[in-house]
């Protein structure tokens, strides 16, 4: 319980600091307005993702974050004449955008034209301590219009979703139709083959499943499943068709239909005025592991696609409110241990982090969670894509860490994984049936054994520290054991092998990988005497001091660290001493951390810290954590300042991208990878932020 009583204490100072105007102070909690690579619109799991990649939403199509098409369009109509405010192509000039803000839930975007200004907000409610609420692939879209010229305008809004949202490619075939869900006209749109979790891999999207366009009961609305040239029609005369075009089943690049709504807001004058609808996905189920298809969390307790929207349409006056308190205070919260350019990145990373991700219930009802590797080899349960993500969950709801270690540990305790060390991965996503990377389950080949049981170790203990006990590593304790005498034995001086930055390739006296095994021991022996086993903890606890003061010695290189044992005049990021921090075990002297920062400072390129002396390339999350070891505020900012930049400034119009070059900041490859929350770990140096943020999770059912 030591931890616990510093987080009071901690809380106590934070309040009197903060009450005497000593901390960092107030701040406004304004939304991001700079200028981002890409701009999450719908954002929930690896397949209902959808962005857009350029500054305004006129540029170009709206795309999945593999960055294929999957349109949404929209149209203003005043006096009679079509101002487009979405998408590519189609009939009228383009609006003038006025602004975007993004803040964790919310993107929202201001329009002037024809002396009329439109305000468009997609709401998603994605709040980490609901996890009923976090599963809902439910995002609100609303509309506000007003003059702006002290005329009156007649207005017409028309907005549509193509069948892209339902489809892999263009040429599968699709069927739709519309139905009456209480007050609601909800369309819907899918392949008419319904091959439901049959393909893997990584460049793919959902082809199984439903999108939805749910449509509540609003003065001057209409709704129809109608092709471009339905929608052209419309743009011409101001009419919608009276019913769905029945064309089907039909090619999605056929005449490309698309779920429509028309808004007829009459004469518009000074006073705003609002509808709004929402955009929903049925993927009937979401993950098969080992051979279990399951469905999404929210389908647990049988609940249907219908009883969601009807529950959603309920809420959604209450989730704005609680999602503008949750965006106003994790801001707050980030901006005051981080800085401002430290916030803005961690907004921008919050939905992508969750939208890597999709949470399923087991034949239980327990929570399980899955990560995608995007954009890298679509691996799914990825151990080394957890890992750096963790701090993300650690602060906002360690029950969904736990929820993406269970599948993890209970493979590596079936008899098929025979090896000594901790699982890489369980599949290719959404199939979880088993390690497909490397080796797989036939050989070391290409494995990382080091790494992962590493980052397993410490991600438990981790977990152990925030909640106060060990529970979960009691029920997997003859694995953790198992995985502790693998780094007893081989942590120290790691043979060649890959770490989680396995593009630089395989490396031998790894000295960051060292680092991290010695930070798992101790994290094993802090688990050990958590759970009264006291000959174990104190055993490795004086291992792993032992080998911490064997690494200063084997790893000195003048005034910093060697990227090898074997390597003089090299150098790397020592990231992994981020954990030896944030848990407070004190294995490595300050004065490393110190002299670590001193010299990175010194070898920043212009969009960053690079990955180590080998190359100019770096890795965004990485670049975080080693900020992380200063305690002086101005000596992370100016390691943060780059990155900020190079999220400004990036020539790769991607959903962020955390491997990337430090001298031009172009993307090297990954985008959209949850990883991005790794920037969080900035937050777990506050325990009394920390205590707050992880306390508030609401306990799975």
């Amino acid at each position: 319980m030591a931890f616990l009583r510093s987080i009071a204490r901690h809380r106590v100072a934070l309040s009197l600091l903060c009450a005497s105007g000593a901390a960092q102070p107030l701040v406004a909690q304004e939304p991001v307005t700079t200028r981002t690579p890409a701009t999450p619109l719908i954002a929930h799991d690896p397949y209902f993702s959808v962005w857009s990649f350029a500054d305004t939403t006129t540029e170009q199509s709206t795309r999945h974050w593999t960055g294929t098409d999957q349109q949404m369009t929209g149209w203003l109509r005043v006096d009679g004449k079509p101002l487009r405010f979405m998408g590519r192509g189609g009939a009228g000039d383009a609006m003038k955008q006025t602004s975007r803000a993004l803040t964790p839930t919310r993107t929202s975007y201001e329009y002037e034209g024809g002396g009329v200004r439109l305000t468009a907000t997609f709401f998603t409610p994605a709040l980490p301590d609901d996890l009923d609420l976090l599963s809902r692939p439910v995002t609100y879209l609303s509309w506000t219009v007003r003059a702006t010229d002290a005329r009156r305008h007649a207005v017409q809004l028309y907005f549509d979703a193509s069948a892209q949202l339902a489809v892999d490619n263009e040429q599968q075939s699709v069927v739709w139709g519309t139905s009456r869900v209480g007050d609601m006209a909800v369309m819907r749109i899918g392949t008419n083959t319904q091959q439901v979790l049959e393909k893997v891999g990584d460049n793919l999207r959902i082809d199984w499943g439903w999108a939805q366009l749910a449509v509540p009961r609003q003065a001057g609305t209409m709704t129809a499943t109608i092709g471009e040239s339905g929608r052209d029609r419309f743009l011409k005369s101001g009419r919608m068709p009276d019913a769905d075009d029945m064309a089907m089943p039909r090619l999605a690049h056929q005449d490309r239909p698309a779920m429509a709504m028309l808004v007829d807001f009459g004469d518009v004058g000074v006073t705003a005025d609002t509808r709004r609808a929402m955009v929903a996905y049925d993927d009937i189920d979401g993950i098969e592991y080992f051979k279990r298809r399951l469905p999404a969390y929210w389908r647990r307790d049988g609940m249907t696609m219908a009883d969601l929207l009807l529950k959603a349409e309920a809420e959604e006056p209450a989730l704005r409110k609680r999602g503008e308190a949750f965006d106003r205070e994790l801001t707050a919260d980030l901006e005051r241990v981080g800085g401002r350019a430290y916030a803005e990145i961690a907004v921008v990373a919050y939905r992508q982090t969750l939208a890597a991700h999709k949470l399923v219930a087991d034949i239980d009802g327990r929570p399980l969670y899955f990560s995608k590797e995007n954009f890298s080899n679509g691996c799914i349960a990825t151990v080394d894509i957890t890992y750096p993500t963790s701090p993300f969950f650690l602060l906002l709801n360690p029950d969904l860490l736990e929820a993406q270690l269970r599948p993890i540990l209970d493979y590596a305790q079936m008899p098929r994984w025979r090896f000594p060390f901790a699982p890489h991965d369980i599949g290719t996503y959404p199939q979880a049936n088993g390690q497909v990377y490397g080796g797989g389950e036939r050989s070391e080949d290409d494995q990382m054994p080091v790494e992962e049981s590493g980052n397993m170790l410490l991600m438990v203990g981790a977990i152990a520290k925030i909640r106060g006990n060990a529970d979960l590593a009691e029920r997997y304790w003859p694995l953790l054991q198992r995985w502790a005498a693998y780094l007893r034995d081989k942590g120290l001086d790691p043979e060649n092998q890959l770490s989680t930055d396995d593009f630089a390739g395989h490396l031998a006296h790894n000295t960051n990988l060292s680092i991290k095994a010695i930070s798992a021991l101790d994290s094993y022996a802090e688990l050990a005497r958590l759970l009264g086993k006291k000959a174990e903890a104190t055993r490795y606890r004086a291992l792993s001091r032992q080998m911490a003061a064997k690494w200063l010695t084997m790893a000195q290189d003048g005034d910093h660290t060697r990227l090898a044992f074997d390597r003089p005049g090299t150098w790397s990021q020592k990231y992994n001493l981020a954990w030896d921090k944030v848990l407070g075990r004190n294995l490595f002297p300050a004065s490393l951390l110190r002299q670590e920062v001193g010299f990175y400072l010194k070898n920043q390129q212009p969009y960053g810290l690079p990955l180590d002396s080998r190359k100019t390339y770096t890795k965004l999350d990485w670049i975080v954590w080693s900020a992380t070891l200063s305690d002086d505020r101005s000596e992370f900012e100016q390691l943060i300042a780059p990155v900020h930049r190079y999220m400004r400034e990036t020539p790769s119009r991607v959903p962020l991208s955390d491997w990337y070059e430090t001298k031009d900041g172009a993307q090297v490859g990954f985008q959209a990878r949850a990883v991005v929350g790794g920037v969080y770990m900035k937050m777990l140096t506050a325990p009394a932020v920390w205590s707050k943020w992880a306390g508030r999770a609401r306990k799975p059912q």
